[in-house]
């Protein structure tokens, strides 16, 4: 087994006022050449944003963007005519394909929200643009991995472009569970929501995140009740 370990207090930071974000990966002005991304996952961003603001209207082509709201809710536009609110307990994906325009806004004038955007590498390019939201609170597996996105249409969860799993783990204290993994050329990267997790022989605290590659299976056990969210992508 491979690994990569990144602390949550040495993620990339930005505060614009109006948000604070935390970046796993390199983006925007945070550029690291040793954190790049894993695999075909690009982006973490673990994203505050005050009562009332938000992202304004920008483009995106080529990137699988996935959002799953921690904190309050999202107001969502684009230039596909879809106008949503993401709440808590949904996840939402857009297939940028060969370009689209849309806002992500703080749907609430009285309370912040606190978002995961997250951004992977398609298998096609070009495409036609899509967007997908689902609610996914309601088919939660406590003390099991809930799959939550997935390349194919018809399995649980929302899908895109891209041979990739996400999977969201509701520990409680001292819940054990091994996760396996779908493909040969895949590995997994491990970010832990709330509270504390080991993988294998490593202990993560809160918004720590760990790559694994090189396994067939990785075990999973919360050191306090957690919320541990997996991302399975191709390595190679």
């Amino acid at each position: 087994m491979k690994s990569i370990y990144h602390a949550a207090d040495s993620r990339g930071k930005a505060n614009h006022g109006w948000l604070k974000s935390n970046h796993t990966f390199s983006f925007a002005n945070y550029y690291d050449p040793d954190r790049l991304g894993f695999g075909a996952l690009r982006v973490i961003n673990d994203d505050h944003v005050i009562a009332g603001e938000g992202f304004g209207t920008h483009p995106h082509n080529n990137m699988e963007i996935i959002s799953i709201p921690l904190e309050g809710d999202l107001a969502h536009k684009d230039s596909m005519g879809n106008g949503t609110t993401i709440r808590n307990g949904d996840i939402q994906v857009m297939s940028a394909g060969t370009g689209v325009v849309h806002s992500e806004m703080n749907a609430n004038q009285d309370r912040d929200v606190k978002f995961l955007q997250i951004w992977v590498f398609p298998n096609k390019r070009n495409v036609q643009p899509r967007y997908q939201q689902m609610k996914i609170a309601d088919q939660a597996k406590p003390n099991d991995f809930q799959q939550i996105l997935s390349p194919n249409p018809d399995d649980d969860g929302v899908w895109i472009y891209q041979d990739a799993w996400f999977s969201l783990a509701k520990f409680d204290k001292d819940v054990s569970k091994t996760y396996n993994l779908h493909k040969d050329n895949t590995g997994v990267y491990v970010f832990v929501i709330k509270g504390k997790a080991k993988i294998g022989d490593k202990e993560l605290n809160e918004r720590d995140g760990l790559g694994v590659w090189d396994v067939k299976n990785l075990d999973v056990t919360a050191l306090t009740d957690a919320e541990i969210l997996l991302i399975e992508v191709p390595i190679v």
